[in-house]
């Protein structure tokens, strides 16, 4: 593994990331559509744009340690062939050809080690790609590399991962999120102008919101899950992140359709949302409806996420939208139904990692049966949160247990489903704070698990319901000076209406 940040915790400063980048400034600075439209005028070439961002990661990933893995070789590989395609003359593969991306630790790639941030994993090359990682390729947009995560994308604060800690770019003393704070804090830091996450509970929304970036996770089955390590799979899903809202749709319209290889994936068109964005970025949104949840907010909010999250709604209100009050009054069970559907899944989806067929072996020796060899390289391989919630799940899943905890959650989860499905009868699209404080302190919340959940609390009812979500940048608290993000919620495979929104809000807070 090609490692370019400090190992462990700590290692770096407290402060924002120099962001004054000559000489590449220019180029590290422009959105990823107007680098495209660079590279295929033959203004700029794919190798120098990915270049720039490779020289950037190796002088900044020292203190923000967003990669795992940086894969120059290749990257630069995928550059040229998009530079041979612009000097023969031939049409762009994709809107974003050329333009190169920051790719989550939880894919399969076989030409970069896959660990998930696990000992478990270390060293781990796959056979094939995940099947985003194809379609990616196949847009000839380059892949710098893997970005840390929490491990098995399990945690909020990226703190869990086997192999170090990514720091906020907006200040090196606090989280950028989790588990994708990787993915977030490259491109936070002008690493990366794309980046691929994952959302179990939140992982790609909450990432942004933390870092002042944009992330979307798609309806649940709109993108394919083939090649994505799972951690609870009637709950993952993976997304696009940028840094504005138009690249983040184009992203997701490379990445989205459906895919025989993923029995959840969903047969059916993909959504309109590059259209959906470009029209929102008119800033206009007479006629729209917008849901405030009655139960996000309140106690436990953060005073300046709160007044960020007022304004935003006054800002929305002045573009022609409709605010409406809905209430979901079985978001207040939510926390509960999630870890134990979560924890349950883990428990079946992580039974595979047990040394016998792929990854780390430990106590081979001879001395120890199957079952010993095992529980050994379980016991060295996996982290405490992943035992923590291997071992919740496990109980859950008992005998004597399984009607009075998974069923139960199952049920709420139903209900919260349901919750949404009357709101949406009143309006267009939901809208509220992503998280309900700031970045917190690294090393705060590590040794209180309740909460470090509790921090998802407004990111999880999408996961349960299967619901697409995306956050933008609202501004800035002014109690801690740190970004806030404004999450936009749609119903199933109405995606590009969180797209129009955030686009129109965008526009509208230039």
């Amino acid at each position: 593994m090609t490692e370019t940040a400090n190992s462990a915790a700590g290692g770096a400063a407290s402060g924002a990331v120099e962001t004054a980048l000559a000489p590449n400034e220019g180029l590290l600075s422009l959105p990823a559509h107007e680098l495209a439209a660079k590279i295929q005028a033959g203004e700029v070439t794919s190798r120098e744009v990915t270049q720039a961002f490779l020289d950037r990661i190796a002088e900044s990933d020292d203190a923000v340690g967003a990669f795992l893995h940086v894969g120059a070789e290749e990257a630069l590989a995928a550059a040229d062939a998009v530079d041979a395609q612009v000097a023969a003359g031939e049409e762009p593969v994709s809107p974003l050809a050329g333009v190169p991306l920051a790719l989550k630790d939880l894919f399969v790639t076989t030409d970069a080690p896959t660990t998930a941030a696990s000992k478990i994993l270390e060293g781990y090359m796959s056979p094939y790609d995940a099947t985003i990682v194809t379609k990616i390729r196949a847009a000839g947009i380059p892949i710098l590399g893997k970005t840390n995560l929490d491990e098995f994308a399990m945690g909020s604060s990226n703190e869990n991962s086997a192999y170090k800690v990514t720091h906020n770019p907006h200040d090196l003393s606090r989280t950028p999120g989790g588990s994708g704070g990787g993915t977030a804090a490259a491109l936070a830091s002008g690493q990366a102008p794309l980046g691929i996450g994952t959302d179990t509970g939140g992982s790609i929304r909450q990432p942004a919101s933390l870092t002042g970036t944009v992330g979307a996770k798609p309806t649940y089955g709109a993108v394919s899950r083939y090649g994505m390590i799972a951690n609870a799979s009637s709950l993952d899903q993976c997304g696009p992140c940028a840094n504005n809202v138009l690249d983040t749709a184009l992203l997701h319209e490379v990445i989205a359709g459906h895919d025989p290889f993923d029995a959840t994936s969903v047969d059916r068109p993909v959504s309109s949302v590059v259209e959906a964005a470009r029209e929102g970025a008119s800033g206009d949104l007479s006629g729209v409806r917008i849901g405030r949840v009655k139960q996000f907010g309140g106690e436990g909010t953060q005073a300046g996420v709160s007044d960020v999250i007022e304004a935003s709604f006054a800002q929305l209100e002045s573009q022609g939208a409709e605010i409406v009050e809905v209430d979901c009054p079985n978001f207040a069970h939510v926390m509960g139904a999630y870890y134990i559907i979560q924890t349950s899944e883990v428990s079946s989806n992580l039974a595979r990692f047990d040394g016998m067929r792929y990854g780390q072996r430990r106590g081979d020796d001879g001395s120890h049966s199957a079952e010993e060899v095992m529980a050994i390289t379980r016991g060295e391989g996996f982290g405490d949160e992943v035992k923590r919630r291997v071992i919740l799940g496990t109980y859950a899943l008992s005998v004597g247990y399984y009607d009075a905890y998974y069923l139960q959650a199952q049920r709420i989860r139903t209900l919260v489903a349901q919750d949404f499905a009357k709101a949406f009868e009143q309006v267009d699209v939901i809208a509220g704070p992503a998280t309900p404080t700031t970045a917190f302190k690294l090393g705060d919340k590590v040794d209180d698990p309740l909460a470090m959940y509790n921090f998802d609390l407004f990111t999880l009812p999408l996961n349960l319901a299967g619901l697409p979500g995306l956050s933008v940048p609202a501004g800035t608290a002014s109690d801690t000076g740190l970004p806030v993000g404004l999450q936009v919620i749609a119903p199933a495979f109405a995606d590009e209406r969180m797209y129009k929104v955030a686009a129109a809000f965008e526009a509208g807070r230039k």
